[in-house]
């Protein structure tokens, strides 16, 4: 059932991981999917759709010429120089090519910048390893035509069976104590919503910077307190980490690159519908 996909062929690197694979959950159905995986799962060793590749071994390039895809994502994970290496290589591809690529970026792009929330066009500036990686990944591809890439920044990531929930869930059952940050000031999404949203984009054709999370903020101790309360009727220990006195942000806003209503989400429906399903 290839209906929206005008034959696009679509190859997810990171296929395998909690985000690639909810992409790929989400394309499947609609457009030629194809995804990599690295450690050895027999759902994806046995599934056609997906190649084996080690970011620190393997040449990109090897599966970009089995599959010839028209849009790349990227939800690659692992070794930092490793993933360098591979978005220069997927750059140079992309900027030769008849394709697009989409990167999944992060709102930690943005972390040394903790005043207010940010959007699309604002410069970037990062005190954490992970957020200059993003940084130098993102410069890579800003310097393709733009009709040539995607960069999706998303902030903390929620869902029935997200790395954090999960976490949460096993903390809880193990009296283990839950990390809250009461002065962080953030914007949330989970993988449905999320899905959706790269899938709107990949149909559109649309490129340039998206910010894709809750239209609205909340700060991270209430937030899990209400995540905590859907979950069920425990009684957390709550650790409280203080980074400063002050309130900071970590939110990523859209002001020009707004999607429709329908893909618009709150953080309050991130919490009832998604959470627990």
């Amino acid at each position: 059932m290839k209906v929206e996909a005008g034959g696009k062929k679509i190859l997810i690197l990171g296929g395998s991981g909690f985000l690639g694979n909810a992409i790929y959950k989400e394309l499947r159905s609609y457009f030629d999917t194809y995804g990599t995986y690295f450690t050895a799962r027999k759902s994806f060793e046995s599934n056609q759709q997906f190649f084996r590749y080690d970011l620190q071994e393997d040449d990109v390039f090897d599966v970009l010429e089995k599959v010839r895809p028209q849009i790349i994502i990227s939800a690659l994970r692992g070794n930092f120089a490793g993933q360098v290496q591979a978005h220069q290589h997927l750059a140079e591809y992309v900027s030769h090519r008849d394709c697009r690529i989409y990167f999944l970026s992060s709102a930690n792009v943005f972390d040394a910048y903790s005043k207010y929330p940010s959007y699309e066009y604002d410069k970037t500036l990062s005190e954490s390893i992970y957020g200059r990686l993003k940084i130098k990944i993102e410069n890579m591809l800003l310097r393709l035509p733009k009709k040539k890439m995607g960069i999706l920044r998303i902030p903390m990531v929620f869902g029935n069976h997200s790395p954090r929930i999960k976490e949460i869930k096993t903390n809880v059952l193990n009296n283990q104590p839950i990390e809250v940050f009461p002065n962080l000031v953030m914007n949330v999404t989970n993988d449905d919503k999320l899905t959706q949203q790269i899938h709107y984009l990949i149909n559109r054709n649309k490129s340039g910077i998206y910010h894709l999370g809750s239209y609205d903020l909340v700060h991270h101790d209430d937030f899990i307190k209400e995540v905590m309360d859907r979950i069920g009727n425990f009684n957390p220990i709550y650790k409280r980490v203080y980074t400063t006195n002050e309130e900071r942000y970590l939110a990523v806003l859209p002001k020009e690159n707004k999607l429709p209503k329908n893909l618009q989400v709150s953080y309050q429906e991130i919490i009832e519908h998604h959470i627990l399903q």
